[in-house]
């Protein structure tokens, strides 16, 4: 079962309120499990997760916590692209984590934490086994359209990894119709969700917390079982793709066959015309416009 939202009223010393800040004074903690032991915060309506967590990484909140929004007044994703949602409708929140130093991060964190995040959805919601992609960086596709979008940010030793999972929008603007998606829409009917209101989204962060603790805690010799798992799942892999290293702005292009990922997280595309993958560190992966083999 999902967890319910213990009331803001309870003592300083249990919901941690903080009087330098309204936003952090009016906290809940949400009674979900987190495998880290860390809190689970919320509040119905926030700037942006991103940014009060490190308001609370500021003030010594440990390594794991969560914190929630219902809705977020300045969301934003990769590139500071501005996330739109309707309150209530989307799972939005932002984990931070402690390293002992640097050298310590894990590698490819944000593809580890879509992993997770596939995985999570698949245990929220079976029906949509099988559907479920990980688009490179940092994109959740279900069928051919996003569902989700994962942030990583780093502040020194400290990493924040944000989430914005559509679960309960039964539609969307007509300029985000045709490549956007939630998890009800998915299903095919906002009743085929598990539990329904706010409940459900807890349940999916119920199932999200202890993927993340798995993919991002245990090293796995040679990283060649996460990548492997990836790879299955890789949004386009095999398939002719546009890309734009540097981002869309860049001025140039490369299209050619995504092949997969290596070690380090970077994307691997044999260009047209050439004998082997070439690996990418940024860029743009332009799938709707990219001509079918």
């Amino acid at each position: 079962m999902a967890r319910k939202i213990k009331s803001s009223r309870e003592p300083v010393e249990k919901c941690l309120f903080f009087s330098y800040d309204r936003v952090m004074e009016s906290l809940s903690r949400l009674s979900v499990p987190n495998p880290l032991g860390a809190p689970v915060y919320y509040r119905e309506t926030l700037s942006s997760t991103m940014d009060e967590s490190r308001r609370l990484a500021a003030r010594g909140e440990p390594h794991g916590t969560v914190l929630c929004a219902g809705l977020q007044e300045a969301g934003r994703g990769r590139k500071s692209r501005p996330w739109i949602t309707a309150a209530g409708e989307s799972l939005l929140f932002t984990i931070l984590l402690r390293y002992p130093s640097f050298s310590a991060l894990p590698r490819a964190i944000t593809l580890k934490a879509g992993l997770a995040l596939s995985l999570a959805v698949e245990d929220f919601a079976p029906p949509l086994f099988g559907r479920v992609r990980v688009k490179w960086p940092n994109d959740l596709m279900i069928d051919s359209r996003k569902a989700a979008g994962i942030l990583t940010e780093g502040d020194g030793e400290t990493v924040y990894i944000g989430m914005g999972v559509n679960v309960a929008q039964t539609g969307f603007p007509k300029a985000f119709r045709a490549k956007a998606t939630s998890l009800a829409l998915a299903l095919g009917d906002p009743a085929d969700l598990p539990v329904c209101g706010t409940e459900c989204r807890f349940l999916l962060l119920e199932k999200i917390l202890p993927r993340l603790y798995q993919e991002l805690t245990f090293p796995e010799a040679g990283d060649e079982t996460w990548r492997g798992r990836l790879e299955d799942r890789l949004y386009k892999r095999g398939c002719r793709v546009r890309f734009f290293p540097g981002g869309a702005d860049s001025g140039r292009l490369v299209e050619g066959t995504l092949e997969g990922i290596d070690t380090e997280g970077e994307l691997l595309i044999t260009p047209c015309g050439a004998s082997g993958p070439v690996p990418f560190t940024t860029g743009e992966l332009d799938v709707y416009a990219a001509s079918p083999e």
